[in-house]
């Protein structure tokens, strides 16, 4: 293992583009995933779900986005991969700033155009202050979690068994995201039964790709070891999430 004393003063051919990767999964989660519900029908009755369900796109993105931290905990540590999380998050917060601008921006009205566009912006941009705070919230906590689950882990089993980092992670980082986020942005809108079912659902279907991913995960982190010459264990880190310091 890498000592974390060496460390500190590395420069890493491959963080700046995972960091980019995280951040760009996340804003499209943000941004392209609430334009459309998606709706599946099984072809039998599952517990709490029934047989048919309808979800937010944007919990397609999200899998990846903990995917990419956990490689990045693996790799680079606890506080690189927090300071990527908090660079997500500055990027969401000024991204939903400039959305709230631009839905609220006066058209021109000698563009007739706008006429038609206005309300696929407003319905596209326009959500509400409730699932925008929930959104920022879940993601804040829940990866905070994921990666510090994923660094305590290793610590535990001296870096062996990667499997059971990525997946145990995933499985209480998800499950503080969506407790967090769906309850929060439509508790007293949704009855209780379809809340329990959604929260359950991406719950499940969250650890299922990081499961399916588990793979690719190995690959991706095994190559970046090789090529970074790192294999960050967090012995001495203070895991605070209030700081930027590596």
């Amino acid at each position: 293992m890498t000592q974390a004393a060496t460390s500190k003063a590395r420069v890493y051919k491959y963080y700046d583009l995972l960091m980019t990767g995280f951040v760009t999964v996340l804003l499209c989660a943000n941004l392209i995933g609430p334009a459309k519900v998606g709706y599946i029908t099984f072809p039998f009755s599952i517990p709490l779900l029934g047989d048919n369900l309808s979800f937010g796109a944007g919990n397609l993105f999200f899998p990846f986005g903990y995917i990419f931290g956990d490689v990045l905990t693996e790799v680079y540590g606890y506080a690189r991969a927090r300071k990527v999380i908090w660079a997500g998050f500055g990027a969401m917060l000024f991204a939903t700033g400039m959305a709230w601008v631009i839905v609220h921006l006066p058209p021109s009205p000698n563009e007739p155009f706008n006429t038609v566009i206005q309300p696929a912006i407003e319905t596209i941009f326009g959500n509400t202050w409730r699932i925008v705070c929930a959104s920022i919230i879940a993601f804040w906590a829940g990866d905070f979690v994921n990666s510090y689950v994923m660094a305590k882990m290793k610590i535990l089993t001296q870096g062996r068994w990667l499997w059971t980092r990525t997946i145990g992670s995933t499985v209480l980082g998800q499950g503080v995201d969506s407790m967090l986020f769906y309850p929060l942005a439509f508790m007293g809108i949704w009855t209780f039964d379809t809340l329990l079912g959604v929260v359950v659902f991406n719950w499940i279907f969250k650890i299922t790709v990081e499961i399916v991913m588990t793979p690719v995960t190995y690959v991706v982190v095994n190559k970046l070891k090789r090529a970074e010459n790192e294999d960050y264990l967090d012995v001495a880190t203070d895991f605070t999430p209030f700081s930027l310091k590596v």
